[in-house]
């Protein structure tokens, strides 16, 4: 099946307007039970098919549980590489990693075995274009890897560095006050 045909159910499986919702200027993220409306710049429009098709390629939902395991296998296929949407990256691996932990985990270590779909460097056509069975043969890599010591490693290093981009609001806001009431 194309990837086209396989996108578009994807989105009416998961609520998800036509094309992922890059014609809207805004995006909703539910945490919790409050909606949150962030913005849609024109970085994440461009991108937001790759990371629904990681959903496809991974049949994972868009559930906080389904984006922890994306999260994860972007951070492990290299996506955070990709800068200005790797925010968005490190703010949902920081995130997800306190709520699903093991899917975050297994994101990443299947990703070890995986090429990124943004590596593969193909346009939008060219994916729409594209059977299924041909994108998970060609985001396998040759040769599998193991959780050795240097993933252990890498995995830390990601989930210490996602938790400061996650809390540095929090932590500024604190010495922002420590700082105001030290000098009051």
């Amino acid at each position: 099946m194309k990837l086209e045909k396989v996108l578009n159910e994807f989105y009416l499986k998961n609520g998800i307007a036509k094309n992922g919702g890059i014609a809207y200027d805004t995006f909703q993220v539910k945490i919790w039970f409050i909606n949150i409306t962030l913005p849609n710049p024109k970085f994440r429009k461009d991108v937001i098919h790759i990371h629904d098709l990681e959903h496809v390629l991974n049949n994972c939902d868009t559930s906080w549980k389904g984006e922890a395991f994306i999260s994860g296998w972007e951070i492990g296929t290299g996506f955070w590489k990709y800068f200005p949407i790797n925010t968005f990256i490190f703010l949902t691996f920081g995130l997800t990693l306190w709520i699903y932990p093991k899917s975050v985990f297994k994101g990443f270590k299947k990703a070890l075995n995986n090429h990124g779909l943004i590596n593969l460097g193909l346009s939008k056509s060219d994916f729409m274009k594209m059977e299924l069975d041909r994108l998970i043969e060609i985001t396998k890599k040759e040769q599998h890897t193991e959780m050795g010591i240097l993933q252990w490693i890498e995995f830390i290093f990601w989930s210490f560095f996602c938790q400061i981009i996650l809390l540095s609001p929090l932590i500024l806001g604190i010495l922002g006050l420590i700082f105001y009431f030290d000098n009051n």
